[in-house]
C-alpha cells in the first residue's frame, strides 16, 4: 500500500487572519449605525479617511521595506485599524486630525515595530491617545446627540466642518462623563435632573447608552464567532463595575458617578470588545486576560475619576500594553513535560 506523500501544513483553517479582521469590521456596524443615527454622518467621514489615510500609509511603508503590497494589504489589519480610530475619534474632527492619528497608528506604532504581530501597543489606541494629548480642543468638541438638536448635520455642512472648520454652529456639547467629572458641589441625582443630556438618556446620556449597547451586540457577535475568548472582557466590565460601585457612595458631589454611566458612557464597550481584544498586544493565556482585563477595568475607572481625562480607555490599554509581557512572564503555562520549577528554599528530595 502506498501513501501520499504532501509536505505540511496538512491542516488548512478557514479562520485567517483575513477572516478573522473582516468578521471584526462586520462587528463594528450596530455601533457605527447608533453613531451615525445620534451624531450624524461624522463618523463615517472619520472612517472613509482613517481607511485612505491608513492604506495609503501602510503601502508607502511597504513599498519602502520591499515588501510585496497585496499579500499584506490583504489581511484587513490596516483597515480594523482605520476603522476603530475613526469610531473613537470625535465626528467632525479636522481632516488633519484624522491624518496625524492613522499615520501615528499605522507608520509609528506598527510598522516600526515590524508590522502585524510584532507591535508592542494597540496601533488605534497609540493614534488616539497622539492626537488627544496633541490637540485637546480638537479632540473636545463631541457633537450634541439628536435628541438635544432640530436636526442632523446634512452631509455637506459635515464635509465643510470636516475640511474648512465651517459648516456647524453651536453643535459641540459636553459629554456625560464631562459633566460628572466636572461636578464638585451637586448630587449626582441633582446633576442627572439638570442636565438634559443625562437626563433624556435612559442609562448613561442621549445617544451614549445605544452606541454602548451596539458595541455590546458586536463584541456578543465576536464571541460567538469565537474570534476572542470571554476572560479579558468579563473581566474589565467586571473590574469597572465594581470600582463604579465603590465609589458611587450613595451619589454624593464627589461621587465617580453612576455604574450604568461608566459601562454605557464613553468608549467602555468599545474598548472592552474592540480593543482589549487585540491578540498581539494583551496577554496571552486565559488567566494573563482576566489579570489584563481587569487591571484596564481599574486603570479606566481612576483616570476617569481622579485623571485629567473624562474617559481613559486608550490610557488604560497603553499602560497595559506595557504589563504585557510581565503578566505573560508569570501567567504562560509551563510546556508539555517540564515540571514546575522549585524555589531556592525547597529541599532537594533524596
Amino acid at each position: 500500500m502506498s501513501f501520499l506523500r504532501a509536505s505540511s501544513p496538512h491542516a488548512h483553517a478557514a479562520n485567517n487572519t483575513a477572516n478573522v479582521m473582516q468578521t471584526v469590521l462586520l462587528a463594528t456596524l450596530p455601533g457605527l449605525l447608533a453613531l451615525t443615527v445620534f451624531f450624524g454622518p461624522g463618523s463615517i467621514i472619520n472612517i472613509l479617511l482613517a481607511l485612505v489615510f491608513c492604506l495609503a500609509g501602510e503601502a508607502l511603508v511597504l513599498r519602502l521595506r520591499k515588501r510585496p503590497l497585496g499579500f499584506y494589504l490583504r489581511d484587513y489589519s490596516a483597515a480594523v485599524t482605520a476603522v476603530l480610530l475613526g469610531l473613537a475619534l470625535p465626528p467632525y474632527c479636522p481632516w488633519w486630525v484624522v491624518l496625524v492619528a492613522s499615520v501615528s497608528a499605522i507608520v509609528i506604532a506598527k510598522q516600526l515595530y515590524g508590522g502585524m504581530g510584532y507591535n508592542p501597543f494597540n496601533p488605534a489606541m497609540v493614534g488616539y491617545v497622539v492626537v488627544l494629548i496633541s490637540f485637546p480642543l480638537q479632540m473636545s468638541q463631541w457633537p450634541s446627540p439628536a435628541p438635544l438638536l432640530e436636526s442632523l448635520p446634512s452631509i455637506s455642512a459635515s464635509l465643510s466642518q470636516v475640511f474648512t472648520g465651517q459648516g456647524l454652529d453651536a453643535y459641540t456639547s459636553a459629554t456625560a462623563l464631562d459633566i460628572v467629572k466636572q461636578n464638585n458641589s451637586q448630587l449626582i441625582s441633582q446633576v442627572y435632573a439638570d442636565s438634559d443630556l443625562i437626563r433624556s438618556g435612559s442609562l448613561a446620556g442621549a445617544g451614549w447608552e445605544w452606541v454602548n449597547l451596539g458595541f455590546l451586540m458586536g463584541g456578543l457577535y465576536l464571541l460567538y464567532k469565537k474570534v476572542f475568548t470571554w476572560h479579558a472582557p468579563v473581566a474589565m466590565l467586571a473590574s469597572l463595575s465594581l470600582f463604579a460601585l465603590l465609589g458611587y457612595d450613595s451619589g454624593s458631589s464627589q461621587s465617580g458617578g453612576s455604574l450604568s454611566l461608566h459601562l454605557f458612557s464613553g468608549a467602555t464597550m468599545l474598548g472592552a470588545f474592540f480593543i482589549i481584544t487585540d491578540p498581539v498586544s494583551s496577554a496571552v493565556s486565559n488567566k494573563g486576560r482576566l489579570i489584563f482585563g481587569a487591571a484596564v477595568g481599574a486603570l479606566v475607572y481612576l483616570i476617569r475619576v481622579l485623571g485629567n481625562y473624562p474617559d481613559a480607555v486608550a490610557f488604560a490599554v497603553l499602560l497595559m500594553n506595557f504589563a504585557a509581557p510581565f503578566i505573560d512572564y508569570y501567567t504562560v503555562p509551563r510546556s508539555y513535560g517540564h515540571a514546575k520549577p522549585r524555589k531556592a528554599t525547597e529541599k532537594q528530595e533524596p
